[in-house]
């Protein structure tokens, strides 16, 4: 039965899980939000709100805003060979899009926004002598004062991520546009153009989390587009993307050593191999994932390009990342979203209560001290039951049985965490559905602070 209702309001979505004792009693999962058309619950990405733990590690990279800082190949190539070490530290390798798409050109920037005229002219005479003549008449006639009269200096300083890359080993970065999807690292004083979207993180940890099907489908709900390319927004698609926390070291370790095999085979073929892009890598891969046939050309490079060994990684991320959220590996692509968007007004909530769950704490918030939390009595189920002793039941049914009881044993009211602590392997992303399933049915009460209560 469908009920309709004029207006853009929550709906209520119920699925029946057990019907053994219909008509007299039907038991229901139930799901909060906008109904679509196809009776989904629609999952609104773009209502996630941003998360204070992502501040300040992800911007755009750096635009310079005068073609005269850019340095052709052969150029470079002579000032490399002249010029002494010194002199070559504020020339760096020029990455943008393309670079990354397809293959680094070999161009190279001027970087000197750091210094003043006088310290340019004396420490760097070259490079003075090469802006004055290529950039500055160009600036000599722009409408903005800061840039006419500090020529030498890049159009837009980023600032915020010039200080987040200060002290990081390596970065990652995405193209801002393009057909596919994917992160890689790059290492200082590779020099991330405008094109680029730049995360600070030296992780590899954080490099699997992005490069992984619940990053993706996430993005792919959340994102613009330029022409028919997906694009990156960083404010839609990564402040408000909440990364798995409380994730134990050993499964840290694993999604490590698969995102780092994933980033170090790439690189490798494409240094091996001059003809091939990871944009014709991943076309080879969405060929292999779409089971469709490969051309002659196509087979070619996939042999060339182990692109088997790229999907086995990304296959493997895919696994460990869904295992760091304590999720099931074979979600849809609506469950993942809905749980994600869940996550996120969790997090939320957290940080209106002074929990942030920092991605890169010794930089962003080095003196931050976590709120203590008031540990809950949970009377004798809990003097009986040790933390993560209860296997989680199989069936739906039994889940609701066995958190309900849960629930009713406890003298205060439980938060999903607490919830997730009796049962073995179990975390607060797991058992919110189902606490939000006795909530519907009125066998649990949720309260404003998300705590539940019998």
């Amino acid at each position: 039965m469908t009920v309709g209702h004029g207006g853009k309001i929550s709906g209520r979505l119920l699925h029946i899980t057990n019907e053994s004792l219909a008509p007299d009693v039907l038991e229901f999962l139930e799901q909060a939000g906008a109904i679509s058309a196809t009776l989904t619950i629609s999952n609104d990405v773009k209502s996630a709100t941003p998360l204070k733990a992502n501040d300040g590690i992800c911007s755009p990279g750096i635009k310079t805003f005068g073609a005269g800082f850019i340095v052709d190949k052969t150029l470079a190539k002579r000032w490399i060979s002249d010029f002494s070490p010194h002199e070559l530290a504020v020339l760096k390798p020029y990455f943008g899009g393309k670079d990354v798409t397809d293959r680094w050109k070999g161009k190279f920037v001027i970087d000197v926004d750091h210094l003043e005229e006088e310290q340019l002219r004396q420490k760097f005479p070259h490079f003075y002598n090469h802006l004055f003549n290529h950039v500055k008449p160009d600036r000599d006639e722009n409408n903005d004062d800061s840039r006419r009269l500090n020529w030498w200096k890049f159009g837009r300083r980023n600032t915020e991520l010039r200080e987040a890359l200060d002290g990081c080993a390596r970065f990652i970065v995405t193209t801002e546009t393009a057909k596919h999807r994917f992160f890689i690292f790059l290492t200082p004083p590779q020099f991330p153009e405008g094109g680029l979207v730049v995360v600070a993180i030296a992780d590899a940890f954080a490099l699997g989390v992005l490069s992984s099907k619940s990053h993706l489908i996430w993005m792919q709900r959340a994102k613009g587009a330029l022409e028919t390319r997906p694009r990156y927004n960083k404010q839609r698609c990564f402040d408000p993307f909440p990364f798995p926390a409380d994730v134990p070291e050993p499964l840290k370790d694993k999604i490590r050593t698969e995102a780092e095999a994933l980033d170090a085979l790439r690189k490798r073929v494409l240094e091996s191999h001059e003809d091939l892009t990871l944009t014709k890598l991943y076309n080879v891969l969405e060929a292999l994932r779409e089971g469709r046939a490969l051309t002659d050309a196509e087979r070619d490079m996939h042999d060339r390009g182990l692109v088997t060994l790229m999907r086995q990684h990304h296959d493997a991320i895919d696994a460990l990342v869904a295992e760091a959220y304590g999720w099931p590996a074979d979600l849809s692509d609506e469950e993942i979203l809905t749980r994600l968007v869940a996550l996120n007004k969790e997090r939320a909530a957290e940080e209106a209560r002074g929990l942030i769950r920092w991605l890169r704490p010794e930089y962003q918030a080095p003196d931050y001290k976590a709120p203590v939390t008031q540990t809950l009595d949970l009377g004798e189920i809990a003097a009986a039951l040790p933390d993560n002793v209860i296997p989680w039941p199989g069936s739906l049914p039994e889940q609701v049985s066995a958190v309900q009881s849960i629930l009713t044993a406890a003298a205060t009211p439980l938060a999903p965490q607490d919830v997730a602590r009796a049962f073995k392997g179990k975390r607060a992303a797991t058992v919110r559905p189902v606490l939000d399933a006795l909530a519907g049915i009125g066998m649990a009460r949720r309260l404003k602070d998300g705590r539940y209560a019998a």
